[in-house]
């Protein structure tokens, strides 16, 4: 007989990327700095800290969205208008880059278990989260536009909003198929 799930078990069943269908509530930069400050608590060798945050609030998204849309080629413009109205709020993360493979790895995966940390605690608040790493995140024009500096990596967008549907899940592939016991 299988036990009960734990809650963060059940959070981590549950949780899904939100791509659409964001309500009209506003982003608070409090809910934020709430999120941030308990997901800065991922595992990141040496205490790195590797991570920096540009947060768009609602206030602000329609200016970002007008100045962001300018770097893409005029006859993508609209599509991109369209594509990047659709959030409530973004919160751009960049990482250093450090030039040792080694550490550069350990930071990457530092960085994305604070996104995963940042995904579990919004989904708590019933903010949906989807990241996204679209071809934009290298663009010079892009990185001027948000201040990356050299030695710098955009990891992504999260797009963000309060929800109301959530989707159904999708499938995963048992355990078992990708597990094996050396020896």
């Amino acid at each position: 007989m299988e036990q009960s799930k734990s809650i963060l078990a059940k959070v981590i069943r549950e949780r899904r990327s939100i791509k659409s269908g964001y309500t009209d509530k506003g982003v608070s930069q409090e809910l934020i700095l709430e999120l941030l400050n308990d997901a800065v608590w991922a595992p990141n060798h040496g205490l790195r800290e590797p991570w920096r945050f540009l947060f768009v609030p609602t206030d602000k998204k329609e200016s970002f969205v007008d100045k962001l849309v300018k770097t893409f080629p005029k006859e993508m413009q609209e599509n991109r208008r369209n594509y990047f109205s659709q959030p409530s709020a973004f919160l751009i993360i960049m990482m250093k880059e450090d030039p040792r493979q080694k550490q550069w790895e350990e930071d990457f995966g530092a960085v994305s278990c604070l996104i995963q940390n940042f995904q579990l605690l919004a989904w708590e608040q019933k903010l949906g989260v989807v990241w996204k790493t679209n071809p934009h995140i290298y663009d010079p024009k892009v990185r001027d536009l948000l201040g990356v500096v050299p030695g710098e990596k955009i990891v992504g967008f999260l797009h963000m909003g309060f929800f109301e549907g959530v989707p159904e899940s999708r499938p995963r592939t048992a355990v078992q198929e990708k597990f094996t016991v050396f020896g």
